[in-house]
């Protein structure tokens, strides 16, 4: 008997489940979820590759990326040359009899671009219009229950609508056919709610827009849980019922506000009451508690705290598929811009895919959402009203989206303007990307004088929501620095958005899957491809920590203080940890590890954001032992903010245990044929009577291709004389360029202000190298030596000093001191080519060299200590981009191969020279006085 009970429980248990369930939305996929789960449908391309045949197609896809059609990119190449195939899709699918008392609509969650949609040979509904938006259709009454159902869609790439074509295929991106996200049907009874649209506001009042299809419906019910299922309250309402929809309004007590920061969410439960309070349909609706505010003349604020955005531009796209992706591929973009300190992202230039958006709220991004427009012509109006209510309607009960961009680029049709507000609960503003409208201006790559916001507009809110384009190795990080400290102390400023998240290279199936970047039109990504990181992801990391810490240099007079700034806008410093390190590292010998000496914990400062201060990092009584002191800081989940370098010890004083002169057999030299040669163990050097420049270096029979050097840079004076002088054991060779009032003195260069070059060539066959040259007060070229060095015999390099990514002038943040390793490779940063997306580039300048070990490929390599402080170390010459335009992201570079400079150039971007991205990007370079030389001493061991 009691066996019996329990199991009349149990069923009476699994009855009500059943009942509750039957309440309750029933989502049934005919597509596959994302790009990795497909399900294949017929269909039937009309032209291009494998046309003309019925076949089978993975759904969702773009057809393209599945061997279909033909390839287009949209800008540039006008509407009029675009393929425009049309895709025939069929599916069969069984609906169960127990949905005839149910409402059954379809839903295309995206569809590129024109979608007939047919039911068992009937019209589910009108042709939809538009590539990037969600559309249903209730198709209840077309539906044969208990059996066969026959689903046909006819996916016209090319749009019949004129400003969609313009729009959406001739705008500056890849352009695709096909069903490229879900497909789904919903299930609901028939007493149901259609969707509904919520205002939770940071004091927890909850306004919500029901809209109902439904005769018997009489109340509605609110309960909010937390995102573990736990009930947190049920909600006392008011209900207003109006014609089309019911608005619902109540307060939650005691619930945690969402911000980036701290990204609290919540579920609210929607429950459909019949007049004796029975449940007709529950809704569920994931949302978090925040208030933006827009204030003119003054700022953007979220939860009554003004905001900077630091923010960047993200494509929905995969290398592979196209624009059909998954919401594994959303959390590790966000994932990325979240580690880059980022706070926001700009949807360009359309809606995204849902998860991107859920993600964002639940792990803690801003987000300007957009419709699609490029351009004039505007959208029209008709088309243009249903493309921003299916926006809109999707997408109004997200957090993370603080605004809605009406188009981009002039595309926008101001006609359209209030009709976000009808569908939008909350009436969040709307912008025009580059343009100056109501309370914003939003202007695109504008020079960085425009930051002085002197113009008639200067009372509007100033956030570009495209800046430092990022093609090739320009933009993006480089400038950053001068633009962001600008925008930070602007107090009109509300930040920007980079141009762009990632290179949108495609997998071409019609050429053995090569990457296609278009020439330079889509490889201005901060990542590869498949995200591969650039040099400038680091340095925004730095820029834009929300821990900001003053330019510190480590010496003899370091009292252990550092000066901090909290830049969070929701989180008080000390929620953070900071670690110190003292670190030591291995020679050139040795390998890349490091020794930390001591590791302390730091007492950071209680901060408010916004608020100043100091720290002090603990020195331990060996710290002066130390190379370099390392400050990480992580946050309150655990991941790292940043990790800021520091070197202790001087380059001379690094070098002095490695560098050891004992040793050494006999030494001699002779001069011959305007050639002097030096001799000592199995080496042999030759340098030119002439100029004093190394010849040849020969290590027994095998040649050191390191020659011709040191040319001092930008050197003007002439060659006064070349002495030699030969000691017990070693041998001095001078080189004196014209005459001074002082006379040269064999202890030191210093003593004469006249440039020159010193060689001190040592018994135990190493190398010294002490040059002299001017500063100046106004210098546009290099001050430096460089050497020549064939790129096909170097294989890599091993050095201390900041890396493992080269640097430029507007571009030093971002690296760590420590020692690096880089193979050789030709990378051209975002270009395909044989090294395409290896990184770090392995050419360019290096900044705060301390040593160098360079790899030959033939074992003829050398390595090279440097004892100046503050020089940069240049390896061989980048690759210039094919589409390097006006030469503004290649800079020239020194002759030869191999340099050590005391200055170096700026980059810049695919619209500006450098020069007009700040103070950085200026090509003069200051050197002290004309007559105080400036020393630079090396030695060389091979």
């Amino acid at each position: 008997m009691r066996i019996l009970k329990l199991v009349l429980l149990t069923l009476i248990i699994l009855s009500h489940q059943l009942i509750e369930a039957q309440k309750e939305t029933e989502i049934v996929y005919l597509s596959g979820t994302d790009k990795d789960n497909l399900v294949e449908w017929d269909f039937f391309c009309s032209e291009g590759r494998n046309s003309g045949k019925w076949t089978k197609i993975g759904v969702p896809s773009c057809w393209e990326q599945k061997g279909f059609g033909t390839y287009n990119y949209g800008s540039g190449t006008g509407t009029l040359n675009m393929a425009s195939e049309h895709g025939l899709y069929k599916h069969k699918f069984n609906v169960p009899k127990t949905w005839k008392n149910k409402n059954v609509r379809i839903v295309f969650e995206g569809v590129m671009t024109d979608a007939q949609v047919k039911l068992n040979g009937k019209l589910a509904g009108p042709i939809h219009q538009g590539a990037f938006y969600e559309f249903k259709y209730d198709i209840t009454k077309l539906l044969k229950f208990g059996t066969e159902n026959v689903l046909e869609v006819k996916v016209n790439k090319m749009s019949a609508n004129k400003s969609i074509n313009h729009a959406e295929r001739a705008a500056d991106f890849w352009v695709f056919g096909g069903i490229y996200r879900p497909v789904y049907l919903s299930v609901s009874p028939k007493d149901n709610i259609k969707r509904i649209a919520v205002d939770a506001r940071a004091d927890g009042q909850i306004t919500t827009d029901v809209y109902i299809d439904s005769k018997n419906a009489h109340g509605v019910s609110l309960s909010l849980f937390d995102l573990k299922g736990n009930k947190v309250q049920n909600i006392k309402v008011n209900v207003k019922k109006e014609q089309e929809k019911w608005r619902v309004s109540g307060k939650a007590d005691g619930i945690k506000t969402w911000n980036p920061e701290f990204p609290n969410l919540y579920k609210l439960h929607l429950s459909l009451l019949d007049k004796n309070e029975n449940i007709l349909h529950k809704v569920e609706e994931r949302i978090g508690f925040r208030t933006v505010e827009v204030l003119e003349g003054d700022g953007i604020y979220v939860n009554g705290e003004r905001i900077k955005f630091k923010g960047v531009n993200r494509h929905a796209f995969h290398p592979a598929s196209g624009r059909t992706t998954s919401k594994n591929i959303s959390i590790e973009h966000v994932q990325l811009m979240k580690d880059m300190n980022m706070n926001a992202v700009r949807m360009s230039h359309y809606p995204p895919d849902v998860h991107f958006l859920d993600v964002c709220d639940s792990l803690g991004l801003f987000v300007l959402d957009e419709i699609c427009t490029w351009h004039n012509p505007m959208l029209d109006t008709k088309v243009a009203r249903k493309i921003v209510k299916e926006t809109v309607v999707r997408d109004v009960n997200h957090p993370s989206i603080l605004m809605w961009g009406n188009g981009n680029e002039q595309g926008w049709n101001p006609e359209v303007d209030d009709d976000f507000a009808k569908w939008d609960i909350q009436n969040r503003e709307v912008i025009h990307p580059w343009s100056i409208y109501k309370k914003t201006n939003t202007i695109h790559y504008s020079h960085y004088h425009s930051l002085v916001n002197d113009s008639y507009s200067k009372e509007k809110i100033l956030f570009p929501t495209e800046f430092l384009h990022g093609v090739y190795d320009g933009g993006h990080g480089a400038g950053l620095e001068d633009y962001w400290l600008r925008m930070w102390n602007l107090p009109l400023s509300a930040g920007g958005f980079l141009w762009d998240f990632a290179d949108e290279g495609v997998e071409r199936t019609d050429r053995n899957n090569e990457i296609d970047l278009q020439g330079n039109k889509a490889n201005d990504g901060i990542v590869g491809p498949y995200l591969e990181k650039e040099a400038s992801y680091f340095t925004i990391k730095e820029i834009w920590s929300p821990i900001y810490l003053e330019d510190r240099f480590i010496n003899e007079d370091f009292n252990g203080i550092f000066r901090i700034e909290n830049r969070y806008h929701y989180t008080n410093l000390d929620q953070i940890t900071m670690t110190s390190k003292w670190i030591t590292f291995e020679g050139p010998k040795g390998n890349t590890s490091q020794k930390v000496l001591s590791e302390h914990k730091v007492d950071l400062p209680s901060l408010n954001p916004g608020g100043k201060g100091k720290f002090y990092v603990q020195k331990p009584s060996h710290w002066k032992l130390a190379d370099a002191l390392h400050l990480t800081a992580v946050d309150t989940y655990g991941k790292e903010i940043f990790t800021w370098s520091y070197p202790v010890s001087s380059p001379s004083k690094v070098s002095k245990p490695l560098v050891l002169y004992s040793g050494g057999g006999t030494i001699k030299s002779t001069t011959e044929n305007q050639k002097i040669t030096v001799e000592t163990n199995d080496l042999t050097y030759q340098f030119s009577k002439e100029t004093g420049l190394l010849l040849e270096v020969k290590k027994g029979n095998q040649i050191i291709p390191l020659n011709t050097g040191p040319i001092i840079l930008n050197q003007k004076a002439k060659i006064e004389d070349v002495k030699i002088n030969a000691l017990n054991n070693k041998v001095e060779i001078l080189t004196i360029f014209e005459k001074t009032d002082k006379s040269p003195s064999w202890s030191t260069v210093k003593e004469f202000a006249s440039d020159s070059i010193k060689w001190t060539i040592h018994s135990n066959g190493l190398l010294d190298l002490r040059v002299a040259f001017k500063g100046f007060r106004n210098l546009k070229g290099y001050r430096g030596i460089t050497f020549s060095f064939p790129e096909n015999e170097v294989a890599g390099m091993k050095w201390l000093g900041d890396g493992p990514y080269r640097v430029w002038r507007n571009r030093m943040k971002g690296t760590r001191f420590q020692v690096w390793e880089n193979n050789y490779n030709n990378t051209v940063t975002g270009e395909v080519g044989k090294d395409q997306f290896v990184y770090p580039e392995f050419k360019g300048f290096f900044s705060s060299l301390y040593w160098s070990k360079v790899k030959g490929n033939h074992d003829n390599g050398f390595t090279v200590y440097c004892r100046t402080p503050h020089t940069y170390f240049r390896m061989l010459t980048p690759q210039e981009p094919k589409q390097n335009k006006k030469g503004k992201t290649h800079p020239k570079f020194p002759e030869g191969d191999i340099s050590f400079v005391m200055n170096i150039p700026a980059i810049g971007t695919k619209f500006q020279k450098p020069e007009s991205m700040g103070p950085h990007g200026n090509p003069e370079h200051y050197f002290g006085n004309d007559d105080e030389p400036i020393v630079m001493d090396l030695t060389f061991e091979f």
